[in-house]
This record gives C-alpha cells, sequence and structure tokens, in this order.
C-alpha cells in the first residue's frame, strides 16, 4: 500500500508539472477558459487535468507575405506591389490570451488575417503617393521608405489590438507595373528626358553663341590693332622713304630722276607689254640717250 500511494503521489506530481520552453508561452486554462500565463522558462505547477490544461504558444518570430496586390495611385494608375510583415505574439500575459482567443493558438489562420490586413492597408498607402514616388530614375524622387512606414502605420496598431501581435518590420517585397502602366511611365520617362535634352541643347547653343561671339569679338580687337599697327608702320616707311628720296634728290638730281624713271617702268612693263611710244620723253628718254654722266664737285667722272 505504501509503494502505491508513493506511485500515486508520483503520478499526480508529475501530472501538475508543467515545463515552458525558451520562445514559448504556457497558457494554463481552466475548464478551457484561460487562467494565467507562463512566460518564464524552466517548470512551473499546475492543478492535473482535467482541472487544468497547459497549452504551449510560440513566441517566435513569423514573416508573411501579402502576395501580389493591384493597387491604384493617387495619380490614377495601377501598380502590382507584395509587401511583408514580420510579426511576433507580444511575450505580455494581455496579448497571449488575446491571440488565443482570436486565433486559437493557430499561428496560420494568424497569417492568412494578417495578409487581409496587409492588403487592405495596401490599397490605402498606395492612394496617398504618385507613381513618380514609387518609380523613378531619379532616386531623389523615390519615397519607398515612406511608403513603408506608412503601411506600418495603418497595421501596426491594428494587430495588436485584435491579435496581440507586434509588428516589428514591414517592407516591399515586389513592386511591378501593369501594361497600360508600363506603357504610361516609359511615355512619361521618354517625355522627361526629351525635355532636358532640350534643355541641354539650349543651353550648349547658347554658350556656343557665346563663345563664338566673344571669339569674333576678340578677332574684331585683334585686327583693329593689326591695321592700327599697320598703318603706323606704313606711316613711318613712307616719312622714311621720303626722307631717302629727299636724300637722294639733293645730292643727284639728274640721277633721282632716272631712278625714278627706271623704278615706273619697272612698274608698267612687263615681259608680255608692248608699248608704241615717244623714246624722246621720259621716262624712255633714257632708254635711247643712255645713263648722263653725272659729274661730282671733285671733277672725277662716275
Amino acid at each position: 500500500m505504501g509503494w502505491a500511494a508513493l506511485l500515486v503521489a508520483f503520478a499526480v506530481a508529475a501530472a501538475s508539472l508543467v515545463q515552458v520552453r525558451s520562445g514559448e508561452a504556457t497558457v494554463i486554462t481552466r475548464f478551457g477558459d484561460p487562467a494565467r500565463v507562463l512566460l518564464q522558462p524552466g517548470l512551473a505547477w499546475r492543478w492535473p487535468a482535467p482541472f487544468e490544461a497547459a497549452i504551449p504558444v510560440d513566441l517566435r518570430l513569423r514573416t508573411t507575405s501579402s502576395g501580389l496586390q493591384d493597387v491604384g495611385t493617387r495619380d490614377g494608375l495601377r501598380i502590382i506591389v507584395q509587401a511583408y510583415v514580420a510579426w511576433q505574439v507580444q511575450s505580455e500575459p494581455d496579448n497571449v490570451q488575446r491571440f488565443m482567443r482570436a486565433v486559437q493558438n493557430q499561428p496560420d489562420e494568424a497569417a492568412r488575417q494578417i495578409r487581409t490586413f496587409v492588403g487592405s492597408a495596401l490599397e490605402t498607402t498606395a492612394a496617398s503617393f504618385d507613381l513618380a514616388n514609387l518609380v523613378n530614375t531619379d532616386a531623389d524622387q523615390v519615397r519607398i521608405g515612406d511608403f513603408e512606414a506608412q503601411l506600418r502605420q495603418q497595421i501596426e496598431q491594428q494587430l495588436l489590438t485584435t491579435y496581440g501581435v507586434r509588428v516589428l518590420q514591414v517592407g516591399i517585397e515586389r513592386l511591378t507595373l501593369p501594361s497600360v502602366t508600363l506603357t504610361a511611365t516609359v511615355d512619361r520617362m521618354r517625355a522627361e528626358r526629351e525635355t532636358i535634352a532640350t534643355e541641354r541643347t539650349a543651353i550648349g547653343k547658347r554658350e556656343a553663341a557665346q563663345i563664338r561671339s566673344a571669339a569674333e569679338r576678340d578677332a574684331r580687337i585683334v585686327q583693329a590693332d593689326a591695321t592700327v599697327k599697320a598703318a603706323d608702320i606704313e606711316a613711318q616707311s613712307r616719312v622714311e622713304a621720303a626722307k631717302i628720296y629727299g636724300r637722294a634728290y639733293a645730292g643727284s638730281p639728274q640721277l633721282y630722276n632716272v631712278l625714278r624713271s627706271l623704278d615706273t617702268l619697272g612698274t608698267i612693263v612687263g615681259p608680255s607689254t608692248k608699248l608704241i611710244l615717244r623714246t624722246d620723253a621720259a621716262p624712255f628718254k633714257v632708254l635711247v640717250d643712255g645713263v648722263p654722266v653725272v659729274e661730282p664737285k671733285g671733277g672725277t667722272q662716275r
């Protein structure tokens, strides 16, 4: 009898112990109604069945995808977007019990309902953004981070209040465009590129005209300076020539006349020139009479 009593006591003690594992919460139900929540890992006591039962609740991180959703943007275009939510049951007694009551401790059912919440929130969030804020060649115009933050703000408090679930992260997995939206986007991008190209072409032409105008102005200035310098040089040369002619004429007037006549002949008569002129007139008289003899002051002929 003693051994039997010992065995019964051991069986009752074993049935009254419950083990709480790390990463889990254990809900103690009393006749099916949650009575208390055990969060600390280790062993705890409970009344044996059928008075109390222990139900483990997984507190580990889970990820749920919304699937591809066709939603509309603020500017009336359609996009196909897929988001994900990283969530876990909040490790607090009230939230654990809330999760138990909402989905009967079924994570798959919780994921299905969270997916519905995210799909509805995607519709509302997308309606607050233009397509250019989500798809754009200019990185400064893209606001994916704001999109994700607004999406999280819409579902975070609702999931915590309804399911006792804490949202850790919300992100965009995929964002693509339907064929109609893609065509409109390509046309818009092409128009933007053409506008940029036109502006840059106009800037280039304006700068080229400015450079050309400056070059022509500089060329005119240089040419004017060169003309002035040439005129100065020519004037100086004429003055020097006049001085030389004056000195030559003062030294020997007859020789001066002869040389001037020869210069004139060299100017107007060429290899193919045919002239019929009097030979007794200047400057052709020198061809008949020859070079006159000039007697210097000393009396010696040259």
